[in-house]
């Protein structure tokens, strides 16, 4: 019987750079990513309907095709902060991977204790943020700037606004550079974000890191699956969207090297 596949899902097309990572960690197990672009962004939406649309998600990667998901990873910030503890209670039989900011690893890494951290409002107002914002109290200062629009544009490859926006951020965040005083580490707290990655280091000094949380996610994926695909398996890409399916295809050719045809979803 063959191995079950992963499932992956995000806001829209942002989750692509944890699927990138997860290919890296995991090459022989199959995935099925899922954008719900037909209702992105997350970040600048109420808790409840970003809930609503994991749970509704969940289900169809479970019960909506032949093959159910043995994994999910929820490579949404936004979504894993509002409804990661209540899938887990929903499905307590299903390993739930979520993500977020990568703070502990910024600690760890910056020299001058001071962090940047981008990610979209729904995120920082969560809950679930505040509770990892608080555990590392005395440990850095983290300057946490909302990047309104920005997984929008970079949803929609608006190379001109993402470029604005990024220089944007960045200057209501204060002075980035490696001397003291100064924010040497750059978290970005929002899965789509990592793609703008040359805008942000183009305005960046040099020195200062940038940290997202797609190769600790697939480790922990990895750490988390009872049931591994066989290594003589080639591990095969499902692609879906809620909204335009090629957006997806495209985003998916142009970060991932990937030419899969992706298939339209209703749900």
């Amino acid at each position: 019987m063959p191995s079950r596949p992963i499932g992956v899902f995000d806001s829209g097309v942002g989750g692509l750079s944890v699927l990138r990572a997860l290919r890296a960690e995991l090459p022989h197990e199959d995935f099925v990513y899922l954008a719900d672009s037909g209702f992105a962004p997350y970040g600048e939406r109420d808790e409840a309907f970003v809930v609503a649309r994991a749970r509704a998600i969940t289900h169809h990667l479970l019960h909506g095709e032949d093959q159910p998901i043995k994994a999910l990873v929820m490579a949404c910030n936004t979504a894993t902060a509002a409804a990661i503890h209540l899938l887990r209670r929903d499905h307590p039989g299903l390993p739930i991977i979520g993500v977020e900011p990568a703070l502990k690893p910024a600690v760890a890494a910056s020299q001058t204790h001071h962090i940047g951290v981008m990610a979209t409002r729904g995120t920082l107002a969560s809950q679930k943020f505040k509770a990892l914002l608080a555990s590392l109290d005395g440990q850095a200062q983290f300057f946490c700037q909302p990047c309104d629009g920005l997984a929008d544009a970079i949803e929609h490859n608006d190379t001109p606004n993402i470029s604005a926006l990024c220089a944007r951020y960045l200057q209501a965040g204060g002075p980035f550079g490696v001397h003291p005083g100064e924010m040497d580490t750059l978290v970005l707290g929002c899965t789509h974000y990592p793609f703008a990655r040359a805008q942000w280091q183009a305005l960046l000094p040099a020195g200062v890191l940038i940290i997202d949380n797609g190769a600790p996610v697939a480790r922990q994926a990895r750490r988390v699956l009872t049931h591994h695909a066989s290594e003589d398996h080639i591990g095969q890409i499902t692609l879906r969207s809620t909204g335009d399916p090629d957006l997806l295809a495209q985003a998916a050719s142009r970060w991932l090297g990937l030419t899969v045809s992706a298939q339209s979803r209703h749900l």
